[in-house]
């Protein structure tokens, strides 16, 4: 198995004393609690309130500063201190934030994960072991009877969309920048976008590069939500949409255009293996010579810090439970393994983009 060096250090060898690992299991059985309680801690605004303090809060000024009862501030206290997002000085029994508080409450990605965790994904996660079983998305049917979240996104409650979306791009965006110049280093003139949800990455590229026509590969619905998305942007008139499932296997990919690349952004990880096999062979009788297939992913395994190596794992439950049933983050051996079986083969990886992200530069093979 490919792993960077630091997760070399930390995924092989048992980190923990035998006091530490007790710890660890007792936070895991109580993780609903530590999740809850630190998002309310958050959401009241009692560690903003802490942080912006010059020498701590006692409970009752917590109670005044954040509008919540003394019992309200007394349970979330207590148990954050357990947790490990405040401490207490015991003489003046004032509270303060820790390093961990604060990044609970400043740190961009950890508040994304946070409201992505509990609008879209907590309570249908109850039902994890049944997707584990069936191979289906159980959790889903908390927000209603669709086979897949692609399918019900756009009808999604509005909070849920949002939280979605906000998690989505978050991801996504801060790797454009680098994305856009790996891909138009190559005379680029015809893009086709797979996947392309919202049009964010297509409006990118027709601000990019003035000339490019993007071809967005998507479920109708999503159309429907691109052009709304796009509707009066510059470069509009450049990005056209072709509707398809892309779970049917007998569906072709468009071949009206040369296709100069095509691109597909967090996109593949929606899919279990057979399914990435078949959309990336048909993506392959759509290729020329001189056609570059670009797939971005957040390989877990090739992540320079654990913490995101953690989150990348952990959200492969969500696509368990709520996406799809059979998707997951996948690792660099696995991802090369479907490129060949395809057809296709990888003429470099990119690494270090964004939040993680890598693309895997592939061509047919020769």
């Amino acid at each position: 198995m490919h792993l960077s060096q630091a997760l070399q250090k930390i995924y092989t060898k048992e980190q923990q004393s035998a006091r530490d690992a007790q710890r660890l299991a007792e936070f895991i059985a109580f993780s609903p609690m530590v999740f809850q309680v630190s998002r309310v801690m958050v959401e009241k605004g009692v560690l903003d309130a802490l942080r912006d303090s010059d020498n701590g809060l006692t409970i009752s000024e917590v109670s005044q500063q954040c509008g919540i009862s003394i019992y309200a501030a007394k349970v979330l206290l207590e148990a954050s201190l357990s947790i490990g997002t405040v401490i207490v000085d015991p003489e003046s029994e004032r509270f303060s934030i820790t390093k961990a508080g604060w990044f609970l409450i400043t740190d961009k990605r950890t508040r994304v994960n946070m409201v992505f965790n509990h609008d879209v994904n907590y309570e249908g996660l109850f039902l994890l072991d049944k997707a584990l079983e069936e191979g289906k998305p159980a959790g889903l049917k908390h927000f209603g009877d669709w086979p897949t979240v692609y399918e019900g996104l756009s009808q999604l409650p509005e909070k849920v969309q949002e939280s979605w979306f906000g998690f989505d791009h978050f991801y996504s965006d801060g790797s454009f920048d680098q994305a856009l110049e790996i891909v138009f280093s190559r005379p680029t003139a015809n893009l086709l976008d797979v996947g392309g949800n919202t049009g964010r990455w297509a409006t990118r590229c027709v601000d990019y590069n003035k000339d490019v026509e993007v071809t967005i590969v998507d479920l109708p619905q999503q159309l429907e939500l691109m052009r709304k998305a796009t509707a009066g942007m510059e470069g509009a008139d450049r990005i056209h949409g072709y509707g398809m499932n892309l779970l049917d296997a007998s569906a072709p990919f468009p071949t009206n255009r040369k296709w100069d690349a095509i691109w597909m952004s967090q996109f593949l990880d929606c899919f279990g293996e057979e399914e990435i096999v078949s959309i990336l062979s048909r993506a392959a009788k759509a290729m020329t010579p001189d056609t570059h297939l670009y797939i971005m992913e957040t390989l877990w395994d090739r992540q320079r810090f654990e913490p995101a190596t953690l989150c990348l794992t952990l959200t492969s439950v969500y696509f368990t439970a709520i996406a799809n049933g059979n998707s997951k983050m996948y690792n660099t051996d696995d991802m090369t393994r479907l490129v060949k079986e395809a057809g296709l083969e990888i003429c470099c990886i990119h690494d270090n983009l964004g939040q993680g992200h890598s693309i895997i530069e592939c061509k047919l093979k020769s």
